[in-house]
């Protein structure tokens, strides 16, 4: 009998999401103080180096949990809109909603009143100190561990990514993108609304909004920069990047981030997509025991420590000054 090729599933789900924010101090309040993600990395923006590059997510930084940040101090605020990602939804338990609700009270950071998506998916809105829009999603299809501080009962934790948002003109192009060269299979659809996944899982949902209604988005803080799929290694990435230049997508060539390598090109509604390798990971450079907190820099950066380390603000994580 005759053995069929099976091709490889060169995308396999979301990797990262990186935004851009003010105040860095500010950033590292929220995301690891209010929300209770882990510090994975600080490091700096690779092509400007006089910035931060904040990584936040599970204990072990594993990719569909990794939210990254460029805060750059006194950046003009964005305007959330079509052509953009608007939206990063992080998954929290189904029993966890009255939790949430007094817990974002209690530190006074507004949100919407509870609502219900597809029949049975329930979740808030609310942005960070930046104004970038975010929502807790309560659901029992999650089986990944949360992570805490210790601020943040482990019951009660945020387990990673639930999905994101794509506003778009319209879903045709960038659902042709998603299913015919990354992976993705439609899951569900409501509405305007239209759901795609590499794996059918919390963390890797891709929810493209069709908004020809709404203005154009523009890039500011508050707004995200970019959303990364995870490919397995390089082999893959390469598979993914020829595919993607056979239908003439502008793929740059692959860039070493050092914790992964990357290809970076815009999906047809202008947003600004990555495919990131799984390898090496965030323990390349540091003990996972302690990752996120020594700043971290690439060996052709080393010699400018110094001069960074001065121009650089001191930030740190303080996860006891938001206990419940």
């Amino acid at each position: 009998m005759k053995r069929e090729n099976i091709m490889p599933q060169l995308v396999t789900g979301i990797h990262h999401v990186t935004a851009l924010a003010d105040d860095a101090q500010k950033n590292v309040d929220f995301y690891t103080g209010i929300l209770g993600l882990r510090m994975v990395k600080k490091t700096v923006n690779f092509d400007a180096t006089g910035v931060y590059h904040l990584y936040y997510g599970n204990e072990t930084g594993a990719p569909g949990t990794i939210m990254t940040f460029f805060p750059y101090a006194g950046l003009m605020k964005g305007r959330h809109g079509k052509g953009q990602m608007t939206t990063t939804s992080f998954s929290a338990p189904e029993s966890s909603l009255d939790y949430w609700l007094k817990r974002l009270d209690k530190f006074k950071i507004k949100y919407t009143p509870p609502q219900t998506r597809f029949d049975d998916e329930q979740f808030i809105y609310l942005e960070d100190v930046h104004g970038l829009g975010l929502e807790l999603v309560f659901n029992k299809t999650d089986s990944r561990p949360g992570f805490s501080y210790g601020q943040i009962p482990l019951e009660h934790s945020v387990k990673g990514f639930y999905g994101v948002e794509l506003s778009e003109e319209g879903y045709e192009r960038t659902a042709s993108l998603l299913l015919e060269i990354m992976d993705h299979k439609l899951v569900k659809e409501k509405g305007t609304r239209f759901r795609y996944s590499a794996s059918g899982k919390p963390g890797d949902f891709v929810d493209v909004l069709c908004t020809p209604e709404s203005k154009y988005g523009f890039e500011g803080s508050g707004t995200i920069h970019h959303l990364a799929f995870a490919t397995q290694d390089m082999d893959t990435q390469l598979q993914a990047r020829e595919k993607l230049s056979n239908k003439n997508y502008n793929v740059t060539p692959v860039i070493d981030r050092q914790y992964f390598h990357s290809i970076y090109f815009r999906e047809p509604g202008g947003i600004l997509f990555e495919i990131a390798t799984l390898p090496p990971g965030f323990s390349v450079d540091e003990n996972p025991a302690h990752l996120g907190e020594a700043l971290k820099l690439p060996e052709w950066a080393e010699p400018q420590r110094e001069e960074l380390e001065k121009e650089l603000v001191p930030i740190a994580v303080h996860a006891d000054k938001f206990m419940d």
